[in-house]
């Protein structure tokens, strides 16, 4: 408990910190509207209901301000180059904006909750104080309005009126409805389950948050929810008042109060992030009219396409990603794809898998499966957005990095493999002094497009007298019986089978525990970096392994977990 403290105490203190806000302006707001006068007439009608409405309507515009912010990509990209801001455990809080967009729109969720429900609930109080059965201060109140030079207070202006067929013929009742069921499918289509099933379905529906934002903001235009006007209270005492509301018109402290709906303030909140995030889309727009040339196509084996591109003025880090739009498949979609390539090479590549509806429509666009076209120029255009940065490009921060890669998440560790063997050749010093490698595949025909590119890293790290400086684990977990006979009979050889590696290829999974209690125990006051691309069950393992073996002395050794993760 003390190592995950330590680990994530910079965490901790944001979460801390949004939650204190949020409880903050609840608190506020609902105190303000519970206590201001020009509201006491209001909550004669309303009672309590009126300051959970309008607490919960704060903490939503606010939520509504930061749910943009995480996910406006170029914005996130400057905080990381900027070194002066975004140093150590701040630049691993920027890795985790995908933790805190889904944390802000839970946030979004309770706080609609709780508006909606005290909404109804105040629609019902105003139509029953329409009823026979109101009297008193309750019944004046609701009359107001059906006499000349009169405001209304209720919105239910009879007690035979239909609430729902009111709710809909008002602004805010329209643009409420349309909130609430932007909503929910919005967090249903961001499920998990939805995601891995149709990641298109996840991606059209998510973009209804435009729909959403405009209806937010003209929400509150309706003025439903009044309160008395500054000028009224001027003229009618309000604690006086409120006890002779027989005499009002009659005694001249008792004027006939004036009401008027609160100016409506969600844009004001929204407009600075929306902004933003339209600037982001004009950057995307710009760079979607930039030429794309593809230089190479590779079809690999189980299902992966490798593609090699160039355009003008791109230039990456090791570990970033790109966004790739193919009009011919969608001229909406958008996909994020780690780059496999190194700065040091004139071209920048990817290494795509067909695992989905729009994959599989690109890897067939491109003849994956079937002959290679004989030309460059008949293939389909792309557009390129990026590159941009993720947790795998402070691989070089830190003296011991361990990288754990599963399947076709290698990927993003080729570029970083690549960038190790250029700066290595050009025998550039690095503050990293360790590399460990991991590789967890159930296809040994996966391996084959990697293993050259780590046969050339061994080659040259022993030819630098470094080969101490790479250690590379790779783990295979799926075989038939002809392969495991095929590999019983080259065992003794002195290359691996299926790598052509002088390191052998383990069979089974690894022990997470022996491996982290080695690291530990070889690099004792170190701080050791893991990096991980690969599928959530394996990155829970690993994220309890770096809790578990992390020292309580700030002296001792340190494990810093980072996912990949767009």
């Amino acid at each position: 408990m003390e190592c995950w403290i330590l680990n994530e105490s910079l965490s901790i203190i944001l979460v801390l910190s949004w939650l204190g806000v949020n409880l903050y302006l609840f608190i506020d707001t609902f105190c303000w509207y519970e206590e201001e006068e020009s509201f006491l007439y209001t909550r004669v009608i309303l009672g309590s209901t009126l300051a959970w409405a309008r607490a919960s309507a704060v903490c939503l515009n606010f939520n509504c301000m930061l749910i943009l912010l995480p996910i406006s990509r170029n914005l996130i990209s400057f905080m990381r180059g900027t070194s002066t801001c975004c140093r150590g455990p701040w630049r691993r809080q920027l890795d985790k904006n995908l933790k805190f967009h889904k944390l802000v729109a839970y946030g979004i969720a309770v706080n609609a909750t709780i508006h909606i429900v005290a909404h109804l609930c105040n629609l019902q109080r105003y139509h029953w104080s329409q009823s026979a059965h109101a009297e008193g201060l309750l019944a004046v109140l609701s009359k107001l309005g059906n006499a000349p030079n009169e405001s209304y207070l209720n919105p239910i202006r009879t007690f035979h009126t239909n609430t729902i067929t009111e709710l809909l013929t008002t602004i805010a009742g329209v643009t409420g409805l349309i909130i609430s069921l932007a909503l929910i499918l919005i967090m249903t289509s961001s499920t998990e389950f939805i995601r891995q099933v149709s990641y298109e379905l996840f991606w059209y529906t998510h973009h209804v948050f435009i729909i959403f934002f405009i209806s937010l903001a003209i929400h509150g235009a309706g003025r439903i929810v009044r309160g008395q006007t500054p000028e009224s209270q001027l003229q009618h005492n309000v604690t006086f008042c409120r006890d002779h509301y027989a005499q009002w018109q009659k005694a001249a402290p008792c004027p006939m109060p004036q009401f008027s709906g609160k100016e409506p303030s969600a844009w004001k909140w929204v407009l600075g992030p929306v902004v933003l995030y339209a600037c982001e889309r004009i950057i995307r727009f710009w760079r979607f009219q930039q030429d794309v040339v593809i230089t190479k196509v590779v079809s690999h084996p189980s299902g992966v396409l490798e593609l090699h591109m160039k355009k003008r003025n791109f230039k990456m880090d090791p570990g970033q990603y790109i966004l790739i739009q193919c009009p011919s498949v969608s001229w909406l979609e958008w996909h994020p794809f780690t780059l496999t390539s190194a700065p040091q090479e004139n071209f920048f590549s990817v290494h795509i898998r067909a695992s989905g509806d729009w994959t599989e429509a690109l890897c067939k666009a491109f003849r994956a499966e079937g002959p290679a076209p004989q030309e460059l120029w008949s293939l389909p255009r792309l557009a390129v957005d990026g590159p941009f940065g993720t947790a795998l490009t402070d691989v070089f921060h830190y003296p011991v990095s361990v990288c754990i890669a599963a399947g076709i998440g290698v990927t993003p560790f080729a570029s970083l493999l690549k960038s190790i063997w250029y700066k290595s050749e050009s025998q550039i010093q690095l503050k990293l002094s360790k590399v460990y490698f991991y590789w967890i595949c159930r296809d040994p025909k996966a391996f084959e497009w990697f293993a050259d590119l780590l046969l050339s890293l061994e080659t040259l790290m022993s030819e630098r007298g470094k080969a101490h400086f790479l250690s590379y684990h790779i783990f295979l977990t799926g075989w038939d019986e002809n392969q495991a006979v095929h590999i019983a009979l080259h065992w003794d050889e002195s290359t691996d089978v299926i790598t052509g590696l002088k390191q052998k290829t383990f069979y089974g999974r690894p022990n997470w525990s022996n491996e982290f209690r080695q690291m530990a125990y070889a690099h004792p006051s170190s701080s050791i970096g893991v990096f991980f691309c690969g599928p959530k069950a394996l990155s829970k393992t690993l994220q309890r392994m770096c809790r578990l073996y992390s020292s309580a002395d700030p002296r001792g050794v340190h494990f810093y977990y980072n996912k990949e993760s767009f």
